[in-house]
């Protein structure tokens, strides 16, 4: 089991609505709207970070509004 966290920035205005979205994407577990540097922090577990990896860069970053995104690899000891 893998676990990720991305960090999105949105458009200006375009927060809510990309929210809205990203929270109901496959493998989206949590997703939470952020007051900072970035707009949006989500959690995504996969069987893999293949798996991870393609949410980002084939569902979350097509939704409409997002800008950028960032991704976090979750560490297992």
């Amino acid at each position: 089991m893998a676990t990720g966290y991305v960090l999105i920035n949105a458009k200006p205005g375009m927060e809510f609505e990309a929210f809205q979205i990203i929270k109901n994407l496959g493998n989206v577990v949590d997703a939470t709207i952020l007051f900072g540097d970035y707009d949006i922090l989500v959690k995504i577990v996969a069987d893999d970070m293949g798996t991870i990896a393609r949410t980002v860069v084939d569902e979350i970053r097509q939704v409409e509004g997002v800008s950028d995104t960032k991704t976090l690899a979750g560490a297992e000891f």
